[in-house]
């Protein structure tokens, strides 16, 4: 078994979980599931396996996965971040079982892995749907930084090395799910852009590529008109970057995505610099 920890953040995944599991099981040499209180079969499925299960309240993402690294006891050299929409291969599984023990005493201290995404069944090619995470790295050097939003698994030493062999991440249930998740995104946008923005600066991180991104992202696109730049960024990805080629989940995928949530964010920011109203809390995401 690989000398790692795979940490996965639940909340009613009875769906996923079990495949997501049965993807690691024979990989890793500790699962740990950090729960936020499933009203699902989740646990149920989980205690099939050789996992230890945690509860603790949802705050946001970052501080979740950052209590599994603290309160958890990892012994492992390694940690694996994976959510539990998404799948190792066992191709992957031995790629990242070699590169975690060549590089166990170097300067290499994360991998960044990416993804086959499907929607609606159908494996998403086009449209820049190609996205690297770093979701392996040393323990006591990587932690997720904290944001509401479009967070980061960031080092605090050394570089990161990319897998050839990607996991599989099936990021859909049901529509209805999926409004809900983006609307839940929405406002965590929201409450982001404002926090990020009042500290005068998009680079918040110690990753470069992140933070050109970032930067990108605040320098460049928020500083086109609102509610305009969401028609632009739905044509650069569904025309120029070919979205329109994976048919009709294609389409409802880019445009919900692209278009509609981002459409959403931008009338979120709108109604808050109209009302100055307190942030609410996002909790975690509810179910359907």
């Amino acid at each position: 078994m690989t000398d790692i920890t795979v940490i996965i953040l639940t909340k009613n995944e009875e769906k996923n979980i079990g495949d997501c599991i049965e993807s690691i099981n024979s990989f890793a040499k500790r699962i740990v599931l950090i729960d936020s209180g499933s009203e699902d079969k989740t646990i149920e499925i989980a205690q099939k396996y050789s996992v230890d299960i945690f509860s603790h309240p949802f705050e946001n993402y970052a501080k979740q996965f950052n209590w599994g690294i603290d309160n958890t006891n990892i012994t492992t050299k390694w940690i694996l971040r994976l959510d539990a929409d998404e799948r190792f291969t066992p191709l992957l599984c031995k790629e990242i079982e070699k590169l975690t023990k060549d590089h166990m005493n170097d300067n290499v201290n994360g991998i960044t892995l990416e993804a086959e995404f499907y929607f609606l069944g159908k494996k998403i090619k086009y449209g820049g749907s190609k996205k690297r995470k770093l979701m392996v790295f040393k323990t006591g050097i990587g932690r997720i930084e904290n944001r509401k939003m479009d967070e980061h698994t960031i080092l605090s030493k050394g570089c990161t090395i990319s897998a050839k062999n990607r996991f599989i991440h099936y990021d859909f249930r049901n529509i209805n799910y999926f409004i809900n998740k983006l609307n839940w995104y929405a406002t965590r946008e929201m409450q982001d852009y404002f926090e990020i923005s009042c500290q005068n600066s998009a680079e918040v991180n110690y990753d470069e590529k992140i933070a050109k991104t970032r930067k990108r992202k605040f320098e460049f696109y928020y500083k086109l008109p609102m509610f305009f730049r969401s028609w632009l960024l739905f044509i650069y990805f569904y025309i120029f970057k070919l979205g329109f080629l994976d048919g009709k989940e294609g389409f409802i995928y880019h445009y919900m995505y692209q278009r509609w949530y981002r459409c959403l964010v931008d009338a979120k920011i709108y109604e808050h610099l109209k009302t100055n109203a307190s942030f609410e809390k996002t909790g975690d995401l509810k179910s359907y």
